[in-house]
């Protein structure tokens, strides 16, 4: 077995822990494989292992590799900020955008032609530079959503701040989820946890995990 198998092995083994701690099923988690700088060719080996779900956040990385990978049968998220002027590029090739975070990002996002699924980012932090909308504003961002055509919202999306535990940070995005789908009630998911928390997130209900370095490796030099 190659090191990027036993990685991707070792991570799955860990995700069926957590979900068993949880009393969850393992198949409720959707892994998403974050390969932002890494080579087309990881890709495919990884295409070659089951995994279908493949996480970039640059537009222009994401968008050649996309092309370059076409003839694979993979579910493009991206998960990175959004400008709202590459937004319709973005539509053209990723299944699903995490990172819907303000008015003008909806509007871009907007289509009567076709469907993508979305996460609105929720900022955990007291730095308004960081990306996600404030707990505060976040039933206005809801209803801007559910108001847009083309935009299928799926739930919330989060990082957890470096100077408090994950477990909390994460506790607080499933309390929010709660006020969202008050709203939308078919908005349940969570898109929370990486490589290094991805555990804590299980425990407090994500759906959709984006794990990088723990299955890829370090990034390339």
């Amino acid at each position: 077995m190659s090191a990027l198998a036993d990685r991707l092995d070792a991570v799955r083994a860990g995700i069926a822990d957590a979900a068993r701690d949880a009393g969850r099923d393992p198949d409720e988690v959707t892994t998403i494989v974050v390969t932002k700088f890494h080579p087309e060719a990881l890709i495919r080996e990884l295409a070659s292992l089951g995994v279908r779900d493949i996480g970039e956040n640059r537009h222009q990385e994401a968008q050649a590799k996309a092309r370059a990978l076409a003839d694979l049968d993979l579910r493009w998220h991206f998960v990175g900020q959004l400008q709202s002027k590459k937004a319709r590029q973005v539509r053209a090739y990723a299944s699903v955008i995490h990172s819907i975070d303000r008015d003008s990002l909806v509007d871009a996002l907007r289509s009567e032609e076709g469907e993508v699924d979305g996460f609105i980012q929720v900022n955990l932090t007291e730095d308004p530079n960081r990306g996600g909308v404030a707990p505060d504003d976040l039933e206005p961002m809801v209803e801007r959503v559910l108001a847009a055509p083309g935009i299928r919202l799926l739930g919330l999306m989060a990082v957890a701040p470096l100077d408090e535990p994950a477990r909390a940070a994460f506790a607080r995005v499933r309390a929010l989820s709660e006020r969202v789908r008050s709203l939308a009630p078919a908005a349940t998911s969570l898109s929370m946890g990486m490589s290094h928390d991805y555990r804590d997130a299980i425990l407090e209900g994500a759906t959709h995990l984006r794990i990088g370095t723990a299955i890829t490796g370090n990034r390339p030099a």
